[in-house]
């Protein structure tokens, strides 16, 4: 051996990843929460064995099986036992439905943003499954059939009838090659047949996410118009379903995750909702995934943070630890700073979808802050793990890291469930349908800015930007309303140097389109140890 290994940060594993983050235990608590295992659940998945897990499902990523040795069909796709493992402890944890069984959406996305710090890829399918009762109770026969099955947490994988499964995964498919986001120009057609509510659907998806799942919710084209369909992927006869899987998509991230396109050769499929009325059907399950991308979006970026921090905090450069480095300590208090405010934007939208249900102003807020709040994290999170990246230098950029799997995983989540044109466009459309859901949200920003004079200036700017507000200026408004909404909530529940450091570098006038550091080195010691504490 030519050379000892040294002066390297330790691996970073073994990370109590609740312990060590005092703005989500925040926000938890902030947003009227409480979850008695979130300490176990963020040793576990913080854990070691999380990561490796993690890393295999993501090396070794789905493979398509089209054939058995004998030519019968079987559009299988095959996974590393890794994911399996991954996708039981989720279900285990009721990633994939506990809302619906009585548990907060704050502390069922507290549990989803610590489980997609150790591998994001499997979040998709049980946060597919999770959103999907919101459209499938449209349809309430159908729903009762389901219901059961989707609750279930005990993790089955084989591809076989509704009756035979322990439970099942749901998956969607919305998008088509010619239409994309705009799903009215789809061409998949839907023929209804003599059983009240089947259809057979003949077309194709050119994005299916989750491929293997049970079941799928599509949109095609039935006599009425666009429709949303339920669409089974083994028939209660045990017979496979006639649907093709043509290839998996190669893509730049999320590799842990199978998404495909897929070609419909009269597949039976049931309707959910009225005909013509398939995006109204599907909206709500959209909107719940909204959500989970704006929490998978802040939890990248937080393990972006913690690994920085960490490898900061271990390497000498220069005979001085990079965290003891002023324009190291101040780039990594600017990422810290970052983290606050898009933990304390998710949790608050999750605190209003739990009162939505009960309270109008919830209801309004999230209506308005969805695609606020889905816009602004979503973007925010490429860049900051691009700089996250870069403070581990050479490090940051190999994959034996986590740095390099996250940063190429976060893209996806701005671009699923809307791009930033469509979060910006849905924004607009909350705002010519709906008065009350500004005026709720500006309101709250108003009376957590008593007393800041530069806050309230932010709040007050915002109606006169609103009230002429055309397509082009929609996401500068977007990110307007994001930034003051996240401000008034640091100010609200964060320690004052905190706010008063985000108020100073994101509403003064001056903030940068890069992460140029906090200056005051006591305000930035301040973050950074709070973000991850020195003895980790």
């Amino acid at each position: 051996m030519t050379h000892a290994v040294f002066n390297q940060s330790p691996i970073f594993a073994d990370i109590d990843l609740w312990g060590t983050d005092a703005p989500l235990r925040e926000a938890v608590e902030a947003n009227d929460a409480a979850g008695d295992d979130l300490a176990y659940f963020g040793r576990s998945r913080g854990s070691a064995q999380a990561f490796a897990l993690g890393r295999d499902a993501n090396t070794w990523p789905p493979r398509l099986r089209s054939f058995d040795e004998k030519g019968h069909r079987l559009d299988e796709v095959e996974f590393h036992p890794a994911w399996h493992v991954l996708m039981a402890h989720g279900m285990e944890a009721g990633l994939h439905a506990s809302t619906w069984a009585g548990e907060s959406h704050v502390v069922r996305g507290a549990k989803l943003y610590l489980s997609a710090q150790a591998e994001c890829g499997h979040i998709c399918p049980l946060t597919m499954t999770h959103a999907s009762l919101a459209a499938i109770s449209a349809e309430p026969e159908l729903a009762a059939e389901w219901r059961a099955k989707i609750l279930e947490r005990t993790y089955d994988p084989v591809l076989r009838p509704l009756a035979e499964k322990t439970a099942v995964t749901i998956g969607m498919g919305m998008t088509e090659n010619q239409g994309g986001t705009d799903v009215r120009a789809n061409t998949t057609r839907a023929e209804p047949l003599a059983e009240p509510g089947l259809y057979a659907l003949t077309g194709h998806k050119w994005f299916m996410s989750a491929p293997m799942s049970d079941a799928f919710l599509v949109l095609a084209q039935a006599p009425g118009g666009l429709t949303c369909f339920l669409l089974p992927r083994v028939l209660p006869d045990g017979r496979r379903n006639a649907l093709h899987i043509q290839r998996l998509k190669d893509k730049l991230g999320n590799r842990s995750n199978a998404s495909s396109e897929v070609e419909f050769a009269g597949a039976l499929a049931h309707r959910v909702g009225e005909e013509g009325a398939g995006v109204k059907a599907i909206i709500p399950m959209v909107t719940l995934t909204r959500l989970d991308c704006a929490l998978a979006s802040a939890a990248l970026m937080r393990l972006g943070l913690a690994v920085a921090i960490h490898h900061a905090r271990h390497r000498t450069v220069f005979q001085r630890k990079l965290v003891d480095q002023p324009l190291m300590l101040a780039v990594l208090a600017d990422l810290a700073m970052a983290v606050e405010a898009a933990t304390a934007l998710v949790f608050r939208l999750a605190r209003a979808f739990d009162r939505a249900g009960s309270d109008p102003s919830e209801a309004a807020y999230a209506r308005l802050m969805t695609p606020v709040v889905k816009y602004w994290v979503c973007k925010a999170a490429p860049a900051f793990l691009y700089e996250a990246m870069e403070c581990l230098g050479g490090n940051g950029y190999i994959e034996d890291g986590l740095l390099a799997r996250a940063y190429r995983e976060a893209p996806v989540n701005a671009i699923w469930e809307g791009s930033g044109n469509v979060m910006a466009l849905d924004l607009l459309r909350v705002l010519s349908r709906d008065r009350d859901a500004a005026g709720t949200v500006l309101s709250e920003m108003q009376d957590a800015a008593s007393g800041d004079a530069t806050l309230l200036d932010a709040v007050y700017a915002l109606p006169a930007m609103l009230a002429g507000l055309t397509e082009g200026g929609a996401r500068q408004a977007a990110e307007r309303i994001a930034v003051t909404s996240a401000a008034s909530l640091l100010r609200r529940h964060a320690p004052p140097a905190v706010a008063d450091a985000f108020i100073e570098n994101r509403l003064s006038g001056r903030a940068a389109s890069t992460f140029t550091g906090i200056a005051d080195p006591a305000a930035a010691r301040t973050l950074v140890d709070r973000a991850f504490p020195p003895d980790r």
